[in-house]
C-alpha cells in the first residue's frame, strides 16, 4: 500500500515513516505541508497513493481543508484518509469526519494503535464493497453518466456534499474511537425508509442513488442546528448521532423529514411521482458507552428503525385488508 503522510513537523513525518515501514513495509511518501501534498498528487510522475495520513493543524492549509480537496479528486474519492491529531477539542475531529476523513490517530503514537488503524484501512482497500466516501449531492449525481448497475439494497450508496453525512465505516470509527466523556449525553437513532423493497425494485440504479441522496439531504436539513453526524447503513436505513445532550423529539423530527421530502417533489426516472415516507426507531443513549458498547448501540438503533418500518407497513396492510373485507 502506497501512503502519503503529511505533517509540518519533520520529526513526526520521520517517526511515521519508520513506524509504517516497520508495521508492514509500506511504501511511504511524505510532505511537509498540504500545498506540497497537492503538488505531489498532481505530479504525473508520482504513482497514485492508496492511503493518506494528514495532520489536522498545518499552516497555510489545514488537514481538514486538504481532505475536502482530496474528496473532489475522482482518484481519491474513496481513499482512506486518517487524521493525525494531538488536540483534545472534538470539534476539529468532527469537522474532519464531515469533510470526508475515515479515521484518526492520536499523538503521541501508540504502535499497536497505529498498526490497527492502518491494517483496517488496508482491509477496506481490498473490500469489494468500496471505501469511505463522502456524499454526492443530487445535482452532482445528475451530472454524471447514469449507470445501469444497481447496488445491492444492503450496500452503501455513493453520496457526497450533504452536510453532516459520512460513510458508515467512518461512522463506526468515530463512535468507537471517541472516549466515553466525549460521547457522554449523545443519542443515536435510526431513520428508515418505509417500503424500501418496493422502492428499490421500481427504481433504476441512478434513480435509487438519487432517492437515497434526497433522503439524506432531508434528514440533514431537519437536524440543523444540532451537532450531528449521519451515515447510510444500507437497506434504506440511516444512523444519526446527536451530541451535546440534546434529546430529539423523534415523532416531530420524522414529521419534519416527511414534510421536507414531500416539498422536494420527487419523481421516478420514468416520470411517476415518487411519494414515500420515513419512520424512526427507538433512540439509544450513549451516556456510559464507549468502544464496542457504542457500536452495539448503533446496531440496536439500526435494527429498531428497520423493525418499526416493517411494523408500520404490516399495520397498514392489515387495515387495508380489514377495510376491503368490510
Amino acid at each position: 500500500m502506497r501512503i502519503l503522510a503529511v505533517d509540518d513537523d519533520p520529526i513526526i513525518v520521520e517517526l511515521l515513516s519508520e513506524l509504517l515501514t516497520t508495521i508492514g513495509n509500506y511504501d511511504v511518501d511524505t510532505a511537509g505541508s498540504a500545498i506540497e501534498a497537492l503538488e505531489k498528487i498532481k505530479d504525473p510522475t508520482h504513482t497514485r497513493y492508496d492511503c493518506f495520513l494528514l495532520d489536522i493543524q498545518m499552516p497555510g492549509m489545514t488537514g481538514i481543508e486538504l481532505v475536502s480537496r482530496l474528496r473532489t479528486n475522482a482518484d481519491y474519492a474513496r481513499s482512506p484518509i486518517l487524521m493525525i491529531t494531538a488536540m483534545s477539542d472534538k470539534t476539529y475531529i468532527d469537522r474532519a469526519f464531515s469533510a470526508g476523513a475515515t479515521d484518526y490517530i492520536t499523538k503521541p503514537f501508540d504502535i499497536d494503535e497505529v498498526r490497527f488503524r492502518i491494517k483496517s484501512a488496508e482491509a477496506r482497500l481490498k473490500d469489494a464493497g468500496g471505501l469511505t466516501r463522502k456524499i454526492f449531492s443530487v445535482n452532482k449525481l445528475r451530472e454524471q453518466q447514469p449507470t445501469n448497475e444497481k447496488v445491492a439494497l444492503n450496500e452503501p450508496v455513493p453520496i457526497f456534499d450533504v452536510d453532516g453525512v459520512i460513510d458508515y465505516f467512518a461512522f463506526e470509527n468515530y463512535v468507537t474511537q471517541l472516549s466515553r466523556s466525549s460521547l457522554f449525553g449523545s443519542t443515536v437513532f435510526g431513520i428508515a425508509i418505509r417500503q424500501i423493497d418496493r422502492l428499490y425494485r421500481e427504481s433504476t440504479a441512478f434513480g435509487f442513488e438519487c432517492l437515497i441522496t434526497d433522503t439524506s439531504e432531508a434528514i440533514s436539513d431537519c437536524l440543523k442546528p444540532n451537532n450531528f453526524l449521519i451515515a447510510y447503513a444500507g437497506n434504506g436505513t440511516f444512523i444519526c448521532v446527536i451530541e451535546g445532550g440534546a434529546r430529539p423529539d423523534l415523532e416531530r423530527l420524522t414529521d419534519s423529514i416527511n414534510l421536507r421530502l414531500h416539498q422536494m417533489d420527487l419523481y421516478f426516472c420514468d416520470g411517476r411521482k415518487l411519494d414515500f415516507r420515513v419512520c424512526a426507531g427507538q433512540p439509544q443513549r450513549l451516556i456510559w458507552r464507549g468502544g464496542r458498547n457504542a457500536i452495539d448501540a448503533v446496531i440496536q438503533a439500526h435494527e429498531s428503525a428497520e423493525a418499526e418500518a416493517i411494523k408500520r407497513e404490516k399495520t397498514l396492510n392489515d387495515f387495508w385488508i380489514t377495510e376491503q373485507a368490510g
